[in-house]
């Protein structure tokens, strides 16, 4: 009994305690008022100002660039037929010489589709893609973003460079403007742009990915294709299959580069992806429209030796080093440039000349074309002197 006695206490006192509340403050009882919403905080006016801010803060420099360039991107679709070599599956000795005449070759023509990306360089239809994109095809589709297809044509190419140029047969396109690769920064926004995995044939719209420029001036060694990329812009916007050829943009929706090529292990995109810098896009894209080509077969006409000590004991040279002139061939560009027999040359193509395999690895990696000017750096007489050779078409 004394301890219902004690809870009947207990609750009365709590009543009591609450009464006492309310008579002092009604409001403390209701403290859910204070937990205002947008609409309770807000007139009506304001509540559609605040939703406005938001939905304008959605709005960025990125997402103003994606909607400035898309509707220059195009998709790409290629035929081409290839010419496929095999032996017989039943040869047991597969190349083995002595049984390879037992087991004819068969050779067959194949019909290849390939995918990659574009974007329009002008509202008259030129545009520009990766030269192994549209490689050896016999059939071009372009799909624009509202869904027209066209048949494209090849105007020229590039092999070296991986660019070719395109045109299609329409007017008044939408169209991307060259920015000035010169001046990109390393950390500022790169918006890749295109259609990987042949999205594009889904829905007309591009894919984009998003990045930072991560470096530029990346020169790379002629690949195993003969491709020769040199100067590329670095970005970890993702690029996967079939981004190739696409436009890498920056947040001013400003052409900066062409999406190219990418380092992987696993095959996908793991943040190396590069681009070729549009000022290189903006030089070649007139070339390609006015000649087709890059005339690459100069000759220069020159046969060399590696320094060695008795070389440089007769030449009176100061080190062992360089490339000494054993030959120059009439009518070409060395003879016209004026290099002579015993010169030795130790500084060609803007590089220091040690050996003849210096010579070669220059020869194979530098981006030269009938017509350039070179500085040749030589030693004459054991006097240092500087020699301007202009790179002269090969006859016959």
């Amino acid at each position: 009994m004394r301890i219902i006695a004690y809870y009947i206490i207990g609750a009365v006192a709590g009543v009591a305690l609450v009464f006492g509340i309310w008579w002092i403050n009604p409001d403390l009882l209701h403290a859910d008022r204070e937990e205002s919403s947008v609409v309770d905080a807000y007139p009506a006016g304001d509540v559609r100002e605040l939703n406005a801010g938001i939905y304008q803060s959605r709005h960025n420099a990125i997402t103003n660039s994606v909607e400035t360039v898309s509707p220059a991107v195009v998709g790409i679709n290629v035929t081409s037929i290839r010419e496929v070599r095999s032996r017989s599956f039943y040869n047991p000795f597969f190349d083995d010489p002595v049984f390879r005449g037992l087991f004819p070759e068969r050779v067959w023509q194949r019909k290849v589709e390939n995918l990659g990306s574009g974007f329009i360089i002008s509202p008259d239809g030129y545009i520009m893609t990766n030269e192994h994109v549209v490689n050896m095809a016999t059939e071009i589709i372009v799909t624009m973003t509202d869904d027209r297809k066209y048949n494209a044509e090849v105007v020229g190419f590039d092999y070296d460079s991986d660019i070719a140029l395109l045109k299609v047969d329409a007017k008044d396109l939408p169209y991307i403007k060259f920015g000035d690769s010169d001046e990109v920064i390393i950390g500022e926004w790169a918006i890749a742009l295109g259609n990987p995995f042949g999205l594009f044939a889904i829905h007309s719209q591009p894919s984009v990915t998003v990045g930072v420029v991560s470096a530029v001036d990346r020169d790379f060694d002629r690949n195993q294709q003969g491709k020769l990329y040199q100067d590329m812009i670095q970005t970890d916007a993702s690029i996967n299959r079939g981004n190739s050829g696409g436009p890498l943009v920056n947040s001013a929706g400003e052409l900066i580069g062409m999406n190219t090529m990418i380092f992987t292990e696993s095959g996908g995109s793991i943040g190396l992806g590069f681009a070729i810098p549009s000022n290189k896009l903006a030089e070649l894209y007139e070339i390609l429209r006015d000649r087709g080509g890059i005339d690459r077969d100069y000759t220069v006409g020159i046969s060399v030796e590696t320094v060695n000590r008795l070389v440089a004991m007769s030449l009176k040279l100061p080190e062992i080093s360089g490339v000494v002139i054993t030959d120059v061939e009439p009518g070409t560009s060395a003879e016209k440039a004026g290099l002579e027999v015993t010169d030795v040359i130790v500084k060609f193509c803007d590089r220091e000349i040690r050996s003849t395999n210096d010579i070669r690895a220059i020869m194979k990696s530098c981006d030269l074309r009938v017509g350039d000017v070179l500085d040749v750096e030589i030693i004459r007489d054991s006097e240092p002197m500087t020699i301007k050779m202009k790179l002269e078409k090969r006859k016959g």
